[in-house]
């Protein structure tokens, strides 16, 4: 199947899905333990780092932001997924209250 995004031609078989979740588990597994001080288990890992992808390809469009590893475009998309991915997290974290839960007092 190829879908077209800005007129960009994107063929969406086994090996690409493969390599997006590939990329999603090494930015997410990155992103976790930068934002959080912990991992979210593989498949945690696996989705913050695919949002964090969408994400940092978004905000690098709006902003104009183009990162480019000369020979290795594998490694460009992971540093869009990772800084996307983290600050997904520091959001989600801000939102949440970090994790952190008081115990009443007794």
């Amino acid at each position: 199947m190829v879908i077209s995004i800005n007129g960009t031609a994107i063929n969406l078989d086994w090996g690409t899905i493969l390599i997006w979740c590939v990329v999603g588990l090494v930015a997410g597994f990155l992103a976790s333990r930068v934002a959080l001080g912990h991992g979210l288990g593989l498949f945690g890992d696996v989705i913050a780092g695919i949002l964090g992808a969408f994400l940092g390809g978004f905000l690098a469009a709006l902003f104009h932001i183009k990162v480019e590893v000369f020979g290795y475009p594998i490694i460009s998309n992971m540093i869009v997924a990772f800084a996307g991915a983290v600050i997904l997290l520091l959001v989600v974290r801000v939102f949440s209250g970090g994790g952190t839960r008081r115990r009443r007092a007794t």
